[in-house]
């Protein structure tokens, strides 16, 4: 009996939610471990899926308010503090789900996980408090940075960090766009049946992607399309980088960090013959490449290799290829709302390195491209020292390169000759593309 509560919606919530807080463990990690390995019904499922993500994406408003109610939370075990502001997610922003139920349930995991009688009373009492109170009001704190961090449950360094770059008024749509769920997202692999899908799915045209489609939610990885190679996932603004490269035919190119594989199998799709290299420093996730070129009937023109990108020009002769693609390592703020935990691992020093490892990649990997080649640079991040800063760098430090213009129908997204999406433009991932060319 003593684990019955493991096999509640709640419960398995709290399993998960613990990984992530106390062993670093990322959200989508530790949410697909939990489901793959236990047995909840579609249902719960769903309900496990909500409560993580929100708890997640809302930890530090939940700290704020549960501080008005808790007065040393020290002295808590941890799980107990866990298990409280899962709970508080749920009856603060879930209004559709019964209070009592949310209560009871917290208080029947605290008696079979604690064997805690007064853990157990203190979570009856404090839900109970949350339930029956008005919450302190957030719009009252006076400090505009502080306001912002506990509303938006940002820290404060990335507040300031977005106001500097974009102004305050369009930061806060920055910040109130990273609460929205991400939109389930395809690229058509055969351009013709793209009208097909969208009937079929009953999806929408993207708004940045002539071959994309997207739901507010599904699950296209089941589909008979999606085994049969017809679509793959990726995020519409993922799919704006293959075009950049001008894939035209026999070309030989290089994908420098290639995991997942993506933008490898688009790129792919270009190829009448030649080939790409795609190398990623893990060789788990090149299979998971490799797995995905198979499927799309792609596997002949892809061939993967282990090795650090900033290594590249040791391993391959000057000017070996035409192409090459370096989706660089960033801090992936882009990523913050299907990736909530991000913006609590790092902090803005991070920055200052991850340039570094950036422009390393860049002047090891452009070494190794023949004159008159394309080399793009994307990253997954919205800040100018991993984007704009990071290619002014490398066009200073090398004269045989040049910057080549990009452009899109939405010009709002056209910034500095780049292309520079931020998420709450059209709902999508922040991302960032650069297009260079080596002089003939």
């Amino acid at each position: 009996m003593a684990n019955d509560w493991k096999k509640m919606a709640r419960g398995g919530a709290l399993i998960a939610l613990e990984k992530v807080f106390h062993e670093e463990a990322y959200s989508n990690i530790a949410l697909n471990s939990l489901l793959n390995n236990r047995h909840y019904d579609d249902r719960d499922k769903g309900l496990i899926t909500e409560i993580v993500y929100g708890t997640v994406a809302r930890k530090i408003t939940l700290e704020w308010y549960l501080a008005h109610f808790i007065e040393d939370r020290d002295k808590l075990d941890p799980w107990v503090y866990d298990l409280l502001m899962l709970s508080a997610y749920q009856l603060i922003y879930l209004d559709k789900l019964p209070a009592h139920a949310v209560v009871n349930d917290a208080v029947a995991i605290a008696k079979n996980r604690g064997n805690n009688r007064g853990a157990e009373k203190l979570i009856n009492a404090v839900l109970r408090k949350v339930t029956s109170v008005d919450l302190p009001n957030i719009d009252t704190i006076k400090r505009v940075n502080k306001r912002y961090s506990i509303k938006y449950s940002l820290p404060v360094w990335l507040v300031k960090k977005l106001i500097k770059q974009y102004g305050q008024e369009r930061a806060e749509k920055i910040f109130a766009s990273l609460f929205e769920r991400n939109k389930a997202s395809i690229r058509v692999t055969e351009p013709h049946r793209l009208e097909e899908f969208k009937e079929n799915f009953q999806a929408d045209y993207s708004s940045l992607s002539p071959v994309g489609l997207t739901k507010s939610s599904g699950h296209f990885a089941s589909s008979l399309a999606f085994q049969n190679g017809a679509i793959t996932i990726q995020d519409e603004t993922s799919q704006l980088v293959a075009p950049t490269l001008d894939i035209k035919g026999p070309e030989l190119i290089l994908d420098a960090c290639a995991a997942p594989g993506g933008k490898t199998v688009h790129m792919a799709s270009y190829l009448s013959s030649g080939k790409i290299t795609a190398l990623d420093l893990y060789d788990h996730k090149l299979a998971l490449i490799q797995e995905n070129a198979k499927r799309l009937g792609l596997a002949d023109k892809i061939e993967t290799k282990q090795l650090d990108a900033r290594e590249v020009a040791k391993a391959f002769p000057v000017e070996s290829f035409d192409k090459i693609l370096v989706d660089a390592p960033c801090s992936g703020i882009g990523l913050i709302r299907r990736k909530p935990d991000i913006k609590y691992n790092k902090d803005s020093l991070d920055f200052v390195s991850l340039q570094a490892v950036q422009l390393e990649i860049l002047s090891s990997v452009c070494q190794t491209l023949r004159k008159g080649g394309i080399m793009t640079y994307s990253t997954c991040t919205i800040f100018r020292e991993e984007n704009q800063e990071v290619i002014k760098a490398f066009l200073a430090s090398h004269p045989d390169f040049e910057q080549v213009a990009l452009d899109h129908d939405k010009k709002d997204i056209i910034v500095d000759g780049c292309l520079l999406i931020t998420p709450e433009q059209y709902h999508t991932d922040g991302f960032f593309i650069a297009k260079l060319r080596k002089k003939a």
